[in-house]
């Protein structure tokens, strides 16, 4: 029989900080979407001090929601210097590129 005080999620995942290692792809599905602008904020300013020059950011196809949150995000980016579709071994329209930019 189950606890009816108990909250699985809040009780256990409200408050833990998970670390992710910083490559050249990060994979937005694990992610809800409250989170992505957070996330996609870190993403490139940790991407940014490993000066990659591009990232890739899966987004997923669906509907679009998520890609024009993502795209928002990085065309305001302090960071990116231009952004594009995935292309076809990159994800297509479910992945977005980024090339970031640094100062000479």
């Amino acid at each position: 029989m189950m606890n009816s005080n108990f909250d699985y999620k809040e009780d256990f995942f409200e408050d833990e900080v998970i670390e992710l290692p910083i490559e050249d792809t990060i994979d937005l599905h694990s992610f809800s979407p409250k989170e992505i602008k957070a996330v996609v904020e870190e993403y490139l300013y940790q991407a940014h001090q490993k000066h990659f020059p591009v990232v890739r950011i899966i987004h997923g196809k669906g509907i679009g929601v998520q890609r024009e949150i993502v795209r928002k995000i990085l065309s305001s980016s302090v960071y990116v210097e231009s952004f594009s579709d995935g292309g076809l071994t990159g994800g297509s329209w479910g992945a977005t590129v980024a090339y970031l930019k640094y100062q000479d």
